[in-house]
Parts: structure tokens; C-alpha cells; sequence
């Protein structure tokens, strides 16, 4: 729990909630109970129980489900000719009497099926006028739940003497939501839960698709910005009531949320700390989220403190990674719990296996990313080194010096290591930083992002690093290009596609990962089959597995293809043809070449030599990362020189194409543009340069007397003083 967020860091001492279940959430649109909410309701307060929280439930519906009773009794009941006469509607209080008789029976039928036992308390608000009845309460309740038994409240509907749910009540409480509350505060309550048939409190009607779920509510913010709508179908609350309830009960003291009673584990999920429904809180306003602040804002205040950061010691700078690789590895236990969480929810959501395989941080992972970092720390200081050096004129030196970028927008999926790689580079390269990972991904870049901002000294500032926490901020952020100076995008083609599609900032990156081995015909049988089983097995999932095996045509009767395909097969990798291999091997064709499986899948296909494989790659590739086998080096230059790919390998696994294998400390990303960085990109990519001129006091006045000489001066030391 230490990784949510601050506004719901509170829920980890909860030890007393109430829980105000209402009528909509009782009963059905036709009246009837709703059988299989009150159900998964009780099962929720069951497991709640058994792990010693302390239940308190505020339970409605009598009066619907009495109503529907007398309405069906008097029905069976009347002649013909009683129901042509004017129907009489039925007393309230006779409806709320029977009503939570059956209302009742219902939960004791429930929680015994359970092996939980509950109590009936029924009030009225001119109860809570006397002291001793409040004194009493407050004993019977605490002895109820001493033996873990559940006390159910509602109000006494049957003889309560107030005659109008607002305007007239006496002011103690006017429904079961303020009684809720009342409740809350008088048995000192750490948490209230208002179930709803709607998710939480939304900006406009919750059937708008423009609506929005409004997670914290601030008083100062939200009050006179939203329109409530009807009440509740069935009871005398809707939102109105219940906001109403949960302001006054935050304000109090009392953190209240009200999400929906229709999920049959949201309380559970309240309790965990998952952000559902919508918070209220005394403290509310305090904890501005950062897509309050504005895209606008935390753009500005990245660029602000990478200033900073260009302006501390390059020993500050690199001790600032140090200590983000050590605090990483301190806290790799938590990361890893609140990556098992996500990596459970995917699971449990049904995410594609190459997902929940990029989203999980394997054992030894966290160590490896601090190894990562310190080797990025030691590495020199890219900022402020002098490229090159010139005489321009006799005492007028120009030098063309390293300078950071500004600001980067990283948009990534999955693979919440992506977040740590990027932030180091940041930190090394002098960038600001904005981030926005995948919602699959949210806990594990939550803490990670914590971990990392608390390592950044004051005097740098958190606001270096942004973690953007909503697609909504996105379409903002992209219109930004007088403060933004780089979009990254990891991730899917359709992503890349739509970011640049979206923005006249400039983007790096790479739409798809489809990488070709091509075994040639004077390859090395053995080295072939090593080289094409790590392209595709060692981590499928990763943009720069092999996708396609191309193989020469002389090889289909050596028997290279078919031992090429067996070992394949063996490691359990799903096989599909090109029109050639199809055919000969009995395999399905593929549906196009120009595919990204991420999986245990790979196209084959057959080529005629070394230029039809060539031709193949430029024709179907995505000049990512494309390998040649063989052992001829005539042929090898060949595919060297003239395939058109970022990253060209000979006799080598296409995996090596990755930042920190080829020794640039780690990576944002491989970016297949031919402007700018190409390839993996380290911190090199991340700075462009910037022009000092030292003189002496000269003027150009038109040319008249300067004698330019242009000469090279050999660069004594890296590092602008």
C-alpha cells in the first residue's frame, strides 16, 4: 500500500468503515431484491470480517421491497370489481414494517449461509437528540463487534414522526446517506463507503459519454461546477444526497467514497487502495493531482528544473543516478509487489500474453536496471563537451559544444522498466522529463516514479521528472510544441501512428520491431541455429525478436531448413509460410509479412539469394534490425552495405540491438528515423548542439578588415568550462 497514491495512502490504517448500501443497489428496477448484489455484498463483508476490519452496514430498501409485497398481497387479494375502483396508493410506514421484516430476513439468511451473524438497529433522528441513547449506541455497537458480529442499521421508517425528507426534518439526518455519516462520526469510524448504482460522482450525467468520473473531490473545485441529477429512482437519496452526506462527513473527519454497490468486489478494491469511485476528504485540496496542475504547468516546470539540473556539478548530476540505482535496489521488494499486482490484473483482465510478458519484472530485473545506472553514471559527461573547436579569426574561437534537448515526452506501453531506463537518461542527458505509461502498468510506474523523484535533491526539484497519469492529458501535451522538444513513443504502430499524426513536435521512434534473419546459403548449420533460436526465443515479446526467417533456396535440400524448423518447433514457436514456404513445409500462410508478432510465432520464407532477401526486407521490414548468416564475406558486405536498416548485423542475434548491449548505459527507445539519432538511442540521442564564440571584442562592419582562417584547434578537453 505505501505505493498509492497520497490521497488514498490513509486506507492502510482503516480498521472501522461503514457501509451504506442503497435502494437501487437492493432491489431490482422492478422492485424486487436483487438477489445476486446482496449476495457478492454480504460474501465482501464476510472477507472484510475474517480480516478483522470492523463492519458497520447502513442498509436501505425496506420501504421499496414492503411496498412491492403489499402491492402483490393486495393484488392476490382483490375482486374483480376492487380493481376498477381508484387505487388507494399504500401507506409509507406500513411499507417500511413489512418491508424490514423481509429486508432482514434476507440478511440473516445471507451472513448464517456465511457462518457471519448480524444485528438489527433501527433508529430515528429524534433518537440521537438524547445523550444516553448516543452513550448506549456506542456500547452495543462496540460489543456487536467485539464478537464479530455485523450491525445493521436503517431508519425506522415505521414510526419516525418526520414528515419531509429535507425542509422539515429536524437537521440530525433526513435519509440513509446522512445517517451514514452520523453514524460514521458517532462510532468514530475511519472510513465511510457509499455504494452507488453508478461508479462515483461524474462532471455531468454519467450516461454522457463526455461525463467524467471525478476521482478526488475539492470542495473548492467541484462545488457549483457540477449538475446532479434526478434522485434516486426508488428511495428518497440520489448523487445529491450523497454528496451532500459524504461533504459534510470529510469535513468532519471522516474520508468517505462513494463508487459502485453493482461491482461485486468494490469495497475490497476501496480497501486495496485501487482508484474507484470518487474520495472525499478534508484534505482534498491539498493534493492538486498533477493533470490539475495543467499540461501547460508541468511541461514548464520540467524545463525549469532540467535548468537546475544543467546547472549543478557533473558530480552532483552523476551522484543523483547513484542514488536511484540504490534507492531502486532498497525498495526492489515493493516494486516488485506492486508489479505482481498489475501483472495479476492483467492476467485477470485477459491481456495478451506478450503484454503481461513486457509488463512483469522478473527477479534479478531491478538489479540489473541499478547496474544499468550506475554504468550510465560513470559513463563521461555527455553535457557541454566540446565536439569541435575552430579559428575563426585571429582571438575569435568558435566551439561546437553538447547540449541537452530540453524537454521529452515519453509515451510507452507495458514495459514499466522503460520508465527507470528513460528517467536515468533524463537525469544524465540534463532533459526534463514527462512520462506516460500504460494504465496496465499503473502501480508499478506509480512507485517507480516515486522512488525516482525522491532521490532528485531540492535543488533540482521533483518536477524534473512528470508521470502523466490520464490518456486525457495526452491530446494537451501534444499541442505543447513551444515547450515540449521531443516526443518518444514505445510502443504500438498504432500509437506511433496517431502521436504523429497528432503534433508538430518533433517524434522519435519506431512503428514496428519486424526483424529478418537471413541464413544464406554458406552459413554454419550450427551457428545458424543458434543465432535463429535466440533471435526469436530469448525474449519474444521485445521489439527486436526475429519475426521473419528468410532462408536461401539450396538449403531446402541440404535439410538446413528442415533442422531450421525442427529446433524451432521444439521450443515451441508457432510456424506460418511465406507462398513458397507454406507449400513446401505444410505450414499456414501468413496473412502479410509486414507483421509484428511479439509472441512465440514467426513467419519463414524462401529466397533466391542474397538480393531477393535484401529486396524481401526493404519491401516487408521496418528498418529496425535485419541479420545475415553466412560465411561468406563477399556476400555478407553485400547485405552490410545495401539493407537500408538502422541497425545491420552479420553473424550476430538481432537481440544485441538494444542501448545498454551496445554499451550506451540504457535506452528510450530504437528509433528506425533517418534524421536525428538512429538505432538504439542512448544519451547521445537525447542532445543536439550549441555554438560558443569567444572574441575580443570583433565586428563584422560588413567584413572590412577580418581575415577568417577557419582553422582547427585540436580539442585539449571534452568539458565547456
Amino acid at each position: 500500500m505505501d505505493s498509492m497514491d497520497r490521497s488514498r495512502a490513509f486506507l492502510r490504517d482503516v480498521k472501522r468503515l461503514v457501509v451504506k448500501v442503497g435502494t437501487a443497489v437492493v432491489t431490482r428496477s422492478d422492485g424486487r431484491l436483487a438477489l445476486g448484489r446482496l449476495g457478492a455484498l454480504c460474501e465482501q463483508i464476510k472477507e472484510l470480517n475474517s480480516q478483522e476490519y470492523e463492519v458497520i452496514l447502513v442498509s436501505s430498501g425496506a420501504v421499496g421491497i414492503g411496498r412491492q409485497r403489499l402491492r402483490y398481497r393486495k393484488l392476490v387479494n382483490s375482486s374483480f370489481a376492487d380493481l376498477q375502483k381508484p387505487q388507494v396508493d399504500l401507506d409509507g410506514k406500513a411499507c417500511a414494517a413489512v418491508g424490514q421484516n423481509s429486508l432482514m430476513a434476507l440478511y440473516d439468511t445471507l451472513f448464517s449461509q456465511l457462518d457471519v451473524s448480524s444485528a438489527q438497529l433501527l433508529v430515528t433522528d429524534n433518537d440521537f437528540r438524547d445523550k444516553d441513547f448516543r452513550r448506549q449506541l456506542s456500547d452495543t455497537v462496540k460489543s456487536l463487534l467485539s464478537l464479530k458480529v455485523i450491525p445493521i442499521f436503517n431508519e425506522n421508517d415505521a414510526v419516525s414522526t418526520r414528515k419531509a425528507p429535507y425542509e422539515d426534518s429536524s437537521g440530525i439526518f433526513w435519509d440513509n446517506d446522512s445517517l451514514a455519516a452520523l453514524l460514521a462520526l458517532e462510532l468514530k469510524a475511519d472510513l465511510l463507503v457509499l455504494l452507488s448504482d453508478v461508479d462515483g460522482l461524474y462532471s455531468g450525467p454519467p450516461s454522457d459519454p463526455h461525463s467524467k468520473l471525478i476521482h478526488t473531490y475539492v470542495k473548492e473545485r467541484h462545488q457549483g461546477e457540477i449538475t446532479f441529477g434526478d434522485k434516486s429512482r426508488v428511495g428518497r437519496g440520489g448523487m445529491t444526497a450523497k454528496v451532500k452526506a459524504a461533504v459534510g462527513a470529510a469535513y468532519a473527519g471522516i474520508p468517505v467514497v462513494i463508487t459502485s454497490g453493482y461491482a461485486p468486489e468494490n469495497i475490497l478494491k476501496v480497501l486495496k487502495g485501487d482508484r474507484i469511485g470518487t474520495l472525499f476528504h478534508q484534505d482534498a485540496h491539498l493534493w492538486a493531482p498533477q493533470k490539475d496542475v495543467g499540461a501547460r504547468d508541468m511541461a514548464v516546470a520540467a524545463r525549469e528544473s532540467s535548468r537546475r539540473l544543467q546547472a549543478i556539478s557533473s558530480e552532483e548530476r552523476r551522484k543523483i543516478l547513484l542514488d536511484v540505482a540504490d534507492a531502486l535496489e532498497t525498495n526492489e521488494k515493493l516494486i516488485r509487489t506492486e508489479n505482481e499486482a498489475d501483472v495479476a490484473e492483467a492476467q485477470q483482465n485477459g491481456y495478451e500474453r506478450a503484454l503481461v510478458s513486457r509488463l512483469a519484472m522478473k527477479p534479478g530485473k531491478i538489479s540489473s536496471l541499478a547496474n544499468s545506472i550506475r554504468m550510465l553514471a560513470n559513463m563521461e559527461d555527455p553535457i557541454g563537451r566540446v565536439l569541435k573547436k575552430t579559428e575563426i579569426s585571429d582571438g575569435l574561437i568558435l566551439e561546437k559544444t553538447s547540449s541537452p534537448l530540453g524537454v521529452l515526452l515519453i509515451v510507452f506501453e507495458s514495459r514499466p522498466d522503460a520508465l527507470v531506463q528513460i528517467a536515468s537518461l533524463a537525469i544524465r542527458s540534463g532533459n526534463g522529463l514527462l512520462l506516460k505509461g500504460g494504465k496496465e502498468a499503473r502501480r508499478s510506474n506509480a512507485i517507480l516514479h516515486k522512488i525516482i523523484t525522491a532521490a532528485i535533491p531540492d535543488s533540482v526539484g521533483g518536477t524534473l521528472i512528470g508521470l502523466v497519469t490520464s490518456r486525457e492529458e495526452i491530446p494537451d501535451l501534444l499541442k505543447l510544441d513551444d515547450v515540449i522538444d521531443l516526443v518518444i513513443p514505445r510502443g504500438s504502430n498504432k500509437l506511433v501512428s496517431q502521436i504523429k499524426n497528432s503534433t508538430k513536435i518533433p517524434v522519435l521512434g519506431h512503428a514496428d520491431g519486424i526483424c529478418h534473419v537471413y541464413v544464406d546459403k554458406s552459413a554454419d548449420l550450427e551457428m545458424a541455429k543458434r543465432i535463429v533460436l535466440d533471435a526469436k526465443v530469448d525474449y519474444p515479446a521485445a521489439c527486436n525478436a526475429m519475426e521473419t526467417l528468410l532462408v536461401h533456396k539450396d538449403l531446402v535440400h541440404t535439410g538446413m531448413l528442415n533442422e531450421l524448423v525442427v529446433n524451432l518447433r521444439i521450443e515451441g514457436v508457432t510456424l506460418y509460410g511465406g507462398p513458397k514456404a507454406s507449400s513446401l513445409l505444410n505450414i499456414p500462410e501468413a496473412r502479410t509479412f509486414h507483421h509484428e508478432y511479439n509472441s512465440l510465432t514467426c513467419t519463414i520464407e524462401i529466397v533466391e539469394d542474397v538480393f531477393a532477401a535484401i529486396d524481401h526486407i526493404h519491401q516487408h521490414g521496418s528498418a529496425h534490425t535485419d541479420c545475415i548468416v553466412t560465411e561468406d564475406e563477399k556476400v555478407a558486405e553485400i547485405f552490410l552495405r545495401q539493407v537500408d536498416s538502422a541497425a545491420v548485423f552479420h553473424n550476430a542475434s538481432t537481440r544485441f540491438s538494444d542501448g545498454a548491449r551496445f554499451g550506451l548505459g540504457a535506452e528510450v527507445g530504437i528509433s528506425t528515423s533517418r534524421i536525428h539519432a538512429r538505432g538504439p538511442v542512448g544519451v547521445e540521442g537525447l542532445l543536439t548542439t550549441r555554438w560558443i564564440l569567444r572574441g575580443s571584442g570583433q565586428v563584422v562592419n560588413g567584413d572590412k578588415g577580418v581575415i577568417y582562417t577557419h582553422k582547427d584547434i585540436k580539442i585539449e578537453s571534452h568539458v565547456v568550462d
